[in-house]
């Protein structure tokens, strides 16, 4: 059995915040934890610009791709985190109880690249700490 962490990061069209987050956190916290995205409406791919800004950072971008939050309602989730206030307001019951933190993050989509840089660093600083500690990490 293990005793590895799940923690499930949800946003409306999982295609920026929520795909940057899931990065973010599997890079700094990958080894205990297991990280997973969705979204409650997902969008058809991953904002161009979310990847730019991963890459430009270092951070591995194979493989992502938006999720609906239906394939991911039967993990063992241990902590679920809304990064945008849709999410938070929509966000589905799980079939056992699990803990949820919300903390908002601007949405560049259709902005410049400046904007998604901006959100990846304001992600790295304020949820990477808010998910150590809301996890005893």
């Amino acid at each position: 059995m293990t005793t590895e962490k799940t923690v499930l990061i949800l946003c409306t069209g999982n295609s920026c915040r929520s795909q940057m987050a899931e990065v973010i956190l599997r890079q700094a916290l990958g080894g205990a934890m297991r990280v997973l995205s969705a979204g409650t409406r997902p969008q058809p791919k991953v904002a161009d610009g979310a990847i730019e800004a991963l890459k430009l950072a270092g951070l591995p971008t194979g493989g992502l791709y938006p999720k609906d939050i239906d394939t991911v309602m039967h993990e063992p989730i241990d902590l679920a985190v809304t990064v945008c206030d849709n999410a938070k307001e929509t966000c589905p019951v799980f079939p056992r109880p699990v803990p949820r933190l919300h903390i908002a993050f601007h949405d560049p989509h259709g902005e410049a690249l400046e904007s998604f840089i901006k959100v990846r660093d304001d992600i790295s600083a304020r949820l990477v700490p808010a998910v150590r500690q809301a996890l005893g990490l």
